[in-house]
């Protein structure tokens, strides 16, 4: 599992920007979170070359990170990937994305759409997912369909609690 969750590591750390993830001890902590799972794709040599890694939760998923190594991004793998997880469950996934304030945010945006996955209008705070990082202003996207007030308030409650072991105030 290490050569696993290092070559998932190195896809990250070139993907996400320090703000946007843990520190590899706490990425590697969450592998013994029940809640947290893995899931990765392969190529011919055995080397992971993309990853989703998600959340199972009893109302529904969270989809915390998705990424495909750089040398191969734009060949389908990252929506295969996502398609699969979708599939596998009848509970509404749900995943977090930048504000539309630039075209790679707006691109990012379109791809989860011709997913599946619809905008909602709530105001979002991503508390930080490593010390001294700050809070990020994000929105939430669902599939298969956009969520009402009550239901946000419940997932990102949850979120907060078990994906961000937040214990400030809720934003609201």
């Amino acid at each position: 599992m290490n050569k696993k969750f290092d070559e998932v590591f190195r896809i990250m750390e070139a993907s996400f920007p320090r703000c946007e993830r843990r520190s590899y001890e706490g990425q590697q902590e969450l592998l013994d979170n029940p809640h947290y799972r893995l899931l990765t794709e392969k190529d011919a040599e055995g080397k992971v070359i993309a990853f989703l890694a998600g959340w199972e939760f009893a109302n529904f998923r969270f989809i915390e990170h998705i990424a495909v190594d750089r040398a191969i991004r734009g060949g389908g793998l990252g929506s295969k990937l996502m398609n699969k997880y979708c599939r596998e469950s009848d509970k509404p996934v749900l995943l977090e994305v930048e504000l539309p304030d630039d075209e790679m945010a707006q691109r990012r945006i379109g791809f989860y759409e011709r997913l599946g996955f619809h905008l909602n209008d709530f105001d979002y705070i991503q508390p930080p997912l490593q010390a001294g990082e700050p809070e990020i202003p994000l929105l939430i996207m669902t599939s298969p369909e956009r969520i009402t007030a009550e239901q946000f308030r419940t997932y990102r409650e949850v979120l907060y609690r078990e994906v961000y072991h937040w214990r400030g105030p809720l934003v609201h």
